[in-house]
């Protein structure tokens, strides 16, 4: 419980920081980004909607501490402002239309690379030497090593313009309405497919040769010895011994993944036009979308946080030598 509550101080610690960090940012901007805003919109809004605007952005004319105290009630509160390129729409209405998308793509790609890539990386440190471990890893790595938005223009120009067989853009059809239907689901994996293939492709081999890597060495471990000597079968050696203990460095590595889900595929959601936080983001910094941008800031870092918090409590519970540590 004690190394809980430290580490739990930390992340409090450290969401403090990435509040008052993204309260600095309009700040430390040359300029006045309301005025600029206001410019973009063409006269669209009255000068009380600016000074309001202002207000809630925190740029009038008060002491930067009360703007800062200001700000962090309004945080509290989950009062973002209002989106500028989506004026008069909140921030908070604008991430929620797009946050689900992100998850679902993020998420699922994650989910298959570590299960795929972490199988492989145990079969090949057990199997060392057969072809699996002599010819796959270094293929996974060449595929691994293009960039995203290079490999899913690669497969949306094959498969879904040349071949036809997968759709370009959105995340369902163009007129469907969603809903909680085998038809609709059906529709969302079509989309879903290329975008999440694309990210697979890329971050499997490393999910492989890191497991394969740490599977190796614990294959070298006195009790892995001990329990090939007792005549324990070979699939409960591999899977209740070494892959358990393997698989320490791949839950961290997976905690940190799960975080940077909310951010982390901003390309190939731009590639595909999938309407996720990456493909907003972009839309706000194109649009000078300040508060837009400060909301999604935040979002990303509190993602990061807390995936790493719930990682630690499932470290401990993984390897208890963490507890007293």
């Amino acid at each position: 419980m004690g190394y809980i509550l430290r580490r739990l101080g930390f992340y409090l610690a450290a969401f403090w920081v990435s509040i008052t960090l993204n309260f600095m940012l309009p700040r430390l901007m040359p300029g006045d980004p309301v005025t600029r805003m206001v410019a973009r919109l063409q006269g669209a809004i009255r000068p009380d909607q600016i000074d309001a605007l202002r207000r809630s952005f925190g740029l009038d004319d008060a002491p930067l501490w009360e703007q800062y105290f200001r700000y962090l009630g309004q945080i509290l509160r989950g009062d973002f402002g209002f989106s500028i390129s989506r004026f008069p729409t909140p921030v908070t209405d604008v991430i929620a239309s797009q946050i689900g998308w992100t998850i679902l793509l993020g998420l699922t790609s994650l989910i298959i690379a570590v299960l795929i890539g972490n199988l492989l990386g145990i079969l090949a440190a057990w199997r060392r030497g057969s072809a699996l471990d002599s010819v796959l890893p270094p293929v996974l790595i060449f595929i691994g090593s293009f960039p995203y938005f290079w490999l899913a223009m690669g497969l949306l120009y094959l498969f879904g313009v040349t071949l036809g067989w997968f759709p370009l853009r959105h995340a369902f059809s163009v007129g469907a309405t969603p809903e909680f239907s085998l038809d609709f689901i059906g529709d969302v994996a079509w989309h879903l497919f290329l975008p999440a293939t694309s990210i697979v492709l890329v971050s499997i081999g490393g999910w492989m040769l890191g497991m394969r890597n740490t599977m190796i060495s614990t294959n070298a471990e006195d009790y892995i010895t001990m329990a090939e000597a007792k005549g324990l079968r070979r699939n409960r050696i591999m899977f209740a011994y070494a892959a358990r203990n393997a698989m320490l460095p791949s839950v961290t590595a997976f905690g940190m993944s799960l975080g940077f889900i909310v951010g982390g595929a901003l390309l190939t959601e731009v590639v595909f036009a999938y309407p996720g936080v990456g493909y907003q983001l972009l839309s706000a910094v194109q649009n000078l979308d300040y508060p837009l941008m400060q909301g999604l800031f935040l979002t990303i870092t509190t993602a990061v946080l807390i995936a790493n918090f719930l990682v630690d409590i499932v470290y401990v519970r993984l390897d208890p030598r963490v507890r007293v540590s």
